[in-house]
Parts: structure tokens; sequence; C-alpha cells
């Protein structure tokens, strides 16, 4: 869908300023009724904090937005797989579909090494829709942890 790479462009300049603050380079956005209600980029180092993950800021902000714990209706977009923090967090909210570019075959938990987001055991399951955008997400990724092996 056109739209769902232009919410994931916006997810990308989330993910480039992790980068630019030397956070592991995601981005995420949520959109509920069209409009984006929330976004954010990793920011665990800056907060000290492991579970300032994108998504999980990006669903507290749309929370906050729609007063209410449930995201019905919602979509998120992000640069790449949630991990199994991020996708629990996402089927406890009710999201109703995730959009991600780049795959995480070592973290992935959303079709890569696990499927949280889609599992039948649980009582939510969420749309998945993959590889939006794959080559840049998966480039700003690249790009952050070459320089990191650079500086050492």
């Amino acid at each position: 869908m056109a739209d769902d790479k232009q919410y994931m462009a916006v997810a990308l300049k989330e993910a480039q300023g992790a980068f630019d603050d030397d956070e592991v380079p995601v981005g995420a956005v949520v959109v509920h009724n069209g409009r984006i209600i929330a976004r954010a980029h990793n920011q665990m180092r800056r907060l000290k904090d492991p579970t300032a993950h994108a998504e999980m800021i990006a669903i507290t902000q749309a929370a906050a937005y729609l007063k209410s714990e449930r995201l019905l209706d919602a979509a998120v977009y992000v640069t790449i797989e949630p991990c199994s923090m991020c996708a629990g967090a996402m089927v406890l909210a009710r999201v109703k579909r995730l959009v991600y570019g780049a795959a995480d075959p070592k973290t992935g938990a959303c079709g890569s090494l696990m499927n949280i987001a889609d599992d039948r055991r649980l009582n939510h399951r969420i749309n998945i829709s993959r590889g939006v955008l794959e080559a840049e997400s998966g480039m700003l990724l690249k790009e952050f942890f070459k320089k990191k092996r650079l500086k050492k």
C-alpha cells in the first residue's frame, strides 16, 4: 500500500534520530484513523532503560493520546521486526496491524525467531505486513553497527 510506505518513511526518520543519538536506529509510529498519533525512536541509552524501545515508547504515547490501554484499530509501523517484549506489548494493547521493514533473525518475535504477534494460543492476533522499505531500514542498521565496529 502507498500509505504503508508513507508511514514507514516517518518511522525511518525517527530511526535516523536514534542513529544520530548513538542509539540502535529503530523508529516507530502509531497510526489511528489515518493519522499518526505517536512517534518514537529507541532511547535505551539516553534513558538508561532496557524497555525504552521505539515501539514501547510509541505505544505509551498512543495509549495516552487515545486515553485507553487498548489501541483498537491502530497500526504500528516499525523499521525492524519487533522483539518479544514489543510484540507482547502490541498483543496486550490489541494493536490491529503491524507493519515492519527489516526482519530480525536474532531477536525478531513476529515471524523470524518466533511469532508472538500471530500465536493462536494467545487471545489476540495482529495482522502483519513485512518488508515495507526493508532495504532502507536494513541499511541504516548495517551502517550503525559498521560504525560501532570501526570505533573498537
